[in-house]
Formats: C-alpha cells, sequence, structure tokens
C-alpha cells in the first residue's frame, strides 16, 4: 500500500462456517494470498462435521487464524456476531465460507475508505457456480433505498467497527444479514467500490435456495424489526423482487 498510515490498518475478517468442506479451503486461500496484509481472520465454526473441522484444524497453527469451535449449532448470526466482538481491530471484513476473494480485494478497498472517509463500503461482485454473472449494486445506499434493493453482497463488505455499537444479524435460520445492513443504514450511508473484487458461489442446495423463503424472512424482519406498516412492508417485498430478478433471473439462487 501506498501510505505509511494504511499500513498500520488492522482488518478483522469474520467467517461463519458449517460443513463446508467442499469450499473453505479455496476460500481461506484467496484471503491468503491478499495483497493487503495486516488482517486477521476470526472463524467461528458451527458445530461443524468431522470432515470440515479436520480442515479447519489444519489451519489452527496460523498465528492470523483464529478459530473458535461453537459446541451446538446456532446459525450464521450467532456466528457472526459472536466475532464482532472478539475484533479489536477498526476495520471488519465479512465472507461466507464458500465465496472467493480477488487478490487486491482488501486493499482497494481499505483505500477507498481510507480515501474517502466512508464508513460502510461495499463492491461489484461476479456470481459463480449454478449462475455466472456480474452484478451491479447501485453507487449508494441510504436505508430507504435498501430496503427496495438488497444488492449489497455480505461477502463485499467492509465496515468500521466504531459504527456496530448495537448492531447485530438477527438469529433467523436465513436473511440474517438484511436487518443488520438496515440498522447500519438508518444512520450511515453506504458507498460502493465499483470493481469486481469478489466472487459469490450460487448452489442447489443451499439454505437460501428458496425465494419465497427469503421473502417470508424479509417480510417478518420488516415488521418484527424495521418496523414497518403493512403498505411499507409490501412495497418493499415487491421492489426487492424485482430487483432480484433484475439481477439473477427467474432460476432460486443462493
Amino acid at each position: 500500500m501506498a501510505y505509511k498510515k494504511e499500513k498500520k490498518i488492522k482488518v478483522d475478517i469474520i467467517l461463519p462456517n458449517f460443513n463446508s468442506a467442499e469450499y473453505i479451503k479455496e476460500t481461506i486461500k484467496s484471503i491468503l494470498n491478499q495483497s493487503f496484509k495486516n488482517w486477521n481472520l476470526i472463524i467461528v465454526d458451527d458445530c461443524s462435521n468431522i470432515k470440515t473441522k479436520n480442515i479447519l484444524k489444519k489451519y489452527s497453527k496460523n498465528k492470523k487464524i483464529k478459530i473458535f469451535w461453537l459446541k451446538k449449532n446456532k446459525g450464521a448470526g450467532f456466528c457472526r456476531n459472536y466475532a464482532i466482538k472478539k475484533s479489536k481491530a477498526s476495520y471488519i471484513a465479512f465472507i461466507d465460507s464458500d465465496d472467493i476473494w480477488k487478490k487486491e480485494k482488501l486493499e482497494t478497498q481499505i483505500r477507498f475508505m481510507e480515501n474517502n472517509n466512508y464508513f460502510f463500503t461495499y463492491t461489484n461482485y461476479e456470481t459463480f457456480g449454478k449462475k455466472k454473472i456480474i452484478v451491479y449494486p447501485s453507487k449508494d445506499y441510504d436505508y430507504k433505498k435498501f430496503i427496495h434493493d438488497t444488492s449489497i453482497c455480505t461477502s463485499t463488505m467492509i465496515v468500521r467497527k466504531e459504527i456496530l455499537k448495537g448492531v447485530e444479524f438477527t438469529n433467523s435460520k436465513i436473511c440474517e444479514d438484511y436487518y443488520f445492513k438496515c440498522k447500519i443504514l438508518q444512520s450511515y450511508n453506504a458507498y460502493c467500490l465499483e470493481d469486481v473484487l469478489t466472487k459469490y458461489r450460487i448452489r442447489n442446495k443451499s439454505l437460501q435456495s428458496s425465494s419465497l423463503r427469503n421473502f417470508y424472512w424479509i417480510w417478518k424482519i420488516n415488521r418484527q424489526s424495521n418496523k414497518l406498516n403493512l403498505f411499507e412492508n409490501l412495497k418493499s417485498v415487491i421492489f426487492i423482487s424485482l430487483n432480484s430478478l433484475r439481477k439473477y433471473g427467474l432460476k432460486n439462487i443462493k
């Protein structure tokens, strides 16, 4: 990185993990290969199977990787909240256990945030696996915009830790990141670094493979946490549905 100030910046990477033996090596490799080196990886294993645990144990001697082992399955939201509490860095990045970062992801995005004094950023991304497309989210989001278009991919996000006081992922089975983003966006805008820096895997058998189930949980979170009235909630779900179709087409996605 170009500036001495940037060399002092620390980033904690949060990775919730559950039975990802098929993909986790590739994900961790993409982190180890980052051009930005002042990072620590916090993995919270959500009571995975033996095969997955044995893979993770191979990384446990790496001083930059800290693994927490849960004795009971708690869900991705709990894992991320747990990791945030363990974080000591000024920046927090998120990645799912089957996604991949480009080599310059952290370096480019941290510089983007530092140069513009941004607190919450995300990037363009490409999908791979079941479907291959490039997704171009809006250039920026506030809360009102986001509840109609949820195009911020969690694996592309970096936030300053200082803005996360009182902000948590929900413990819902899916869409646990939706309210987390909503809560931040009620106070801070998010800005897009318009580079494709993340590869987002689309699979057949993921928890979020049913669009109808996604929209049910968004509806529920809108009602219980965002406190939207019936009209606002209906408008939110309709616009999110239309934007999902625009991005991914008619087939169900991850």
